[in-house]
């Protein structure tokens, strides 16, 4: 079936009726993103690209850790300054382990304002 990827918005097909068959068994995910992933708000299929992007970040994501109480946030890494507004990068999101559904620019999670899980 023809769809657009729930990530992206590019065209793609989707045989998730021939799973088999289908162009995203061709890609292997580590255990870490198909964890990351059963946290997201991505409502329907993911295209190859995005797919490979995910597993890529998710191995970048896990050389850092979220700083602790007492150690600082590093601009550039887990947020820049815009304006008088901090804003807060995938991977400080990534690493908070959780969507706080607020809509955020940057949301790894695909939260849009407005949807529920």
């Amino acid at each position: 079936m023809q769809t657009n990827c729930c990530r992206c918005g590019q065209p793609m097909e989707c045989m998730v009726h021939d799973i088999e068959n289908c162009a995203c068994t061709k890609i292997v995910l580590s255990p870490a993103t198909r964890d990351f992933l059963t946290k997201t708000y991505f409502s329907d299929c993911l295209c190859n690209k995005c797919l490979e992007a995910l597993e890529d970040f998710v191995k970048y994501a896990g050389n850092f850790s979220l700083p602790q109480k007492n150690e600082p946030l590093e601009e550039g890494l887990h947020f820049y300054i815009e304006g008088s507004h901090f804003i807060f990068t995938e991977l400080y999101h990534y690493l908070k382990g959780k969507c706080c559904n607020n809509g955020c620019r940057h949301c790894v999670y695909g939260f849009k304002t407005g949807l529920s899980k």
